[in-house]
């Protein structure tokens, strides 16, 4: 996995957990599969732009500070 990917997984799981949010729940509101979003905080798949701006908005952040 690279420092990028990695820094980008934790950063996903921070704001989720400061929202309060499951999986399940960032995955519904960012209109994605519950198991997606399990494999994306695990590093499996890398997020297209498309699925980043759908999380930043679910997570109500920019995609600049979703990934800083």
């Amino acid at each position: 996995m690279y420092p990028l990917q990695r820094r980008l997984i934790m950063r996903i799981k921070q704001l989720r957990t400061e929202h309060e949010m499951t999986q399940g729940a960032l995955a519904q509101r960012a209109g994605l599969a519950r198991q997606y979003v399990n494999r994306l905080e695990s590093g499996q798949p890398d997020p297209s732009l498309s699925t980043l701006i759908k999380l930043a908005k679910a997570l109500k952040v920019t995609v600049a500070e979703l990934v800083e």
